[in-house]
């Protein structure tokens, strides 16, 4: 193929930004670049970057057994992207759950995908009870990240987790900007108490002027202190940045150092690509993405060849082309040896199974938790080929380093409404539960307009 051709590389089906109809799209290849391509009959033709760089796109395909959801609220009516609920046409079970407790926040960051702050009223404790009765009869339980809005705004949060677990969810995750675990210590306290196990911490860098301009103020003390408070009551903590190519894409580096500098309180590191919808509803250039092969090599490149790009793997229970991860360990040398082992599953080494939503969340919630249940479950899985490749000459003595030194870094591309491929949107197993008790996956739920309509989400005020 010449220098510049272009290669259709498949057919699949996508979303008119303008009105949300599904319309035809392609998958069009041009040099170690990928589009996706559609015209809506009526608003015209988009086109926007997918992936870019190496590794190919071809190469990250990697073949799986899809787990249709086994429990299906909703029936086939319209089709893709219209009947979520789940419906029979959805090709992969729930792994994560999210449960929005409120739309309230404390920040008004300016990437804000919820476009939270409004002052609807808080589902009531009896509310959520309901979700999470429906959550079992739909084939639960699931892990449970608790969201928003920003979720620490409830002084009710650690009942709504002991409830959760009263009615056998064994697995929750607070997705939060830190800033009340900064500044009450007895929250975050009873937060364990009540039975989190991990703290996803919203931290898009390792300077000030990177929040001043992804959240508004400057917030690195804060997120520090929300770290310190988490290690004083065993939480395990997974920094979240947000990748806004132009303002800290070159601070990849940069938060993997500081992760590592706060293990083992910091678990993991899950980067996630900035996705145009929410308060950004305009209509995103090609250089406002970064995708994920240029992510794996900005990490390579950023840590100075101390991770490599040939590191991370692809998904096996979602879409291939909706993640990456790998998990590595701390030696006391101060390099980051890559862990493999052969039956691990999801966030950081792939496995080909028909279950792999549930073996996903089994490895998130061993993984991503710290303290004795955390340290014994790792130990109960690491092999000696899983030895051999970290090259220890003591079994005990790797054991004793993957306890507490095991770093998962990962990252997940969430589709917006210019770049949603409904072949991955139908194998998402990150889910949301609407408000009127429907399971939808998280990209379908948040999908808005070029004008700011949204797909389910509760209309941008």
């Amino acid at each position: 193929m010449a220098a510049n051709a272009e290669e259709i590389i498949a057919l699949t089906e996508s979303i008119c930004p303008a009105c949300l109809t599904r319309i035809p799209a392609r998958r069009i290849a041009e040099g170690e670049n990928v589009y996706l391509d559609k015209t809506c009959p009526e608003h015209g033709n988009f086109r926007t970057i997918i992936w870019r760089g190496q590794p190919s796109y071809s190469s990250w395909s990697v073949p799986k057994l899809l787990s249709h959801t086994t429990v299906c609220a909703t029936s086939v009516d319209r089709g893709c992207p219209y009947d979520c609920g789940l419906c029979p046409d959805h090709r992969q079970s729930t792994c994560c759950v999210l449960l929005e407790v409120t739309q309230r926040c404390n920040l008004r960051c300016p990437v804000c995908f919820a476009s939270a702050g409004r002052e609807w009223g808080d589902p009531d404790i009896g509310t959520v009870e309901g979700w999470y009765r429906m959550l079992m009869e739909s084939g639960g339980p699931y892990n449970i990240q608790l969201s928003g809005g920003e979720p620490t705004m409830r002084d009710d949060l650690p009942e709504i987790i002991s409830l959760g677990r009263s009615l056998g969810f064994s697995f929750f995750q607070l997705n939060t900007n830190g800033v009340r675990l900064a500044e009450d210590a007895a929250y975050v306290r009873s937060l364990k108490e009540a039975g989190l196990g991990c703290v996803f911490l919203q931290f898009d860098g390792t300077s000030d002027s990177i929040y001043e301009k992804v959240r508004g103020k400057a917030l690195l003390d804060i997120k520090r202190a929300a770290i310190l408070h988490c290690r004083e009551n065993q939480l395990g903590v997974v920094l979240v940045p947000t990748l806004v190519p132009g303002i800290n894409a070159g601070n990849i580096g940069g938060v993997i150092e500081f992760a590592v500098k706060m293990m083992p309180t910091v678990r993991g590191v899950h980067f996630q690509p900035m996705s145009y919808f929410g308060r950004y509803p305009k209509a995103p250039a090609d250089s406002d993405r970064i995708t994920i092969p240029e992510i794996i090599t900005e990490i390579e490149i950023q840590t100075g060849g101390m991770i490599k790009s040939a590191d991370f793997h692809p998904p096996k229970a979602e879409n291939a082309y909706c993640s990456f991860s790998g998990s590595f360990v701390l030696m006391e040398s101060g390099e980051m040896k890559p862990q493999r082992k052969a039956d691990a599953g999801c966030c950081c080494t792939p496995v080909v199974t028909a279950d792999g939503a549930r073996r996903a969340q089994l490895f998130v919630a061993r993984r991503w938790t710290a303290g004795n249940d955390g340290m014994q479950t790792t130990r109960g899985t690491v092999n000696k080929e899983a030895s051999s490749v970290m090259k220890i000459d003591s079994l005990d003595a790797f054991l004793d380093r993957v306890d507490k030194y095991s770093l998962c870094i990962s990252g997940m591309a969430f589709q917006d409404v210019w770049n949603v491929d409904l072949e991955r949107l139908q194998e998402c197993f990150i889910h949301v539960v609407s408000p009127d008790k429907r399971i939808i996956p998280f990209c379908a739920y948040n999908l808005t307009s070029s004008a700011g309509r949204p797909l389910y989400r509760r209309a941008c005020l």
